[in-house]
């Protein structure tokens, strides 16, 4: 019946699993579903495709958000009304500073609120942070699966192209990188009580100088070496769930 669903991602009010993984892209949310034992695709309305299964015993809701911050936290804040309690953000970004390469990942420790939604719900000073719990848990899950990984801020961007209006720089403020959605995730959780954080996968450089269009041909997020960031990826994030739920069991 439509009024067991939710009204914006038409997903069930009930029956989801209490940990799960969020991307953007609803073919990588089949691909990170197809990692789970006994995955099943729960609903696909608009951009919000979702899955439920299990990895190494742990139930897991796997969802797509789409892009940009203000349709993302739709499906965050309905994921939380229909019982989620962990987020992981899995997704892409480029690189703002060097050392950082293509197919690498970075492990968000808070994100710059430019998303473009949050401005609107609380006063610029409130922070975008990662439980640290859940830093913790992805760098251990990085490590273990021997991904090239780095700790770092990130900033979430709402124009993903260039404007008319001069980019703001945070040059020497030492961001890792730059994405769309994660303050909006992270904003969310701090504001529900719940744990939440973010793994990106390089996937080009948008720092100024570190772009060299002649050498790269211009961005290009399908090259294999982003494919292969993004499996480790997608494995870092189920594994990082998993050691959540065992230190929440644990903790009680």
């Amino acid at each position: 019946m439509t009024q067991d669903l939710l009204p914006i991602t038409r997903i069930p009010r009930i029956g989801l699993p209490a940990h799960a993984v969020v991307v953007g892209d609803p073919a990588r949310a089949a691909a990170v579903a197809a990692l789970l034992d006994g995955a099943e695709e729960v609903s696909y309305h608009r951009e919000y495709r979702v899955f439920s299964g299990s990895w190494k015993g742990l139930p897991v809701t796997v969802a797509s958000h789409g892009v940009g911050g203000p349709g993302a936290i739709l499906l965050f804040q309905e994921l939380a009304d229909a019982g989620v309690r962990t987020f992981l953000r899995f997704g892409t970004a480029g690189a703002m500073k060097p050392g950082i390469g293509d197919g690498d990942l970075v492990i968000a420790e808070a994100a710059v609120r430019d998303d473009g939604v949050t401005q609107q719900l609380l006063p610029p000073e409130y922070p975008a942070v990662s439980s640290p719990e859940a830093v913790l848990a992805l760098q251990r899950a990085a490590r273990e699966a021997d991904a090239p990984h780095h700790r770092g801020i990130v900033w979430t961007r709402a124009a993903f192209q260039p404007g008319l209006l001069p980019l703001f720089s945070y040059d020497g403020a030492g961001l890792a990188a730059i994405e769309m959605e994660l303050s909006a995730l992270l904003v969310t959780a701090s504001l529900r009580g719940l744990v939440a954080g973010g793994v990106l996968v390089i996937d080009g450089a948008n720092a100024d100088e570190l772009v060299d269009a002649e050498t790269t041909g211009g961005y290009d997020p399908h090259r294999g070496v982003v494919a292969a960031g993004a499996e480790r990826g997608a494995v870092v994030s189920l594994e990082a769930l998993r050691l959540l739920a065992e230190a929440q069991e644990f903790t009680g």
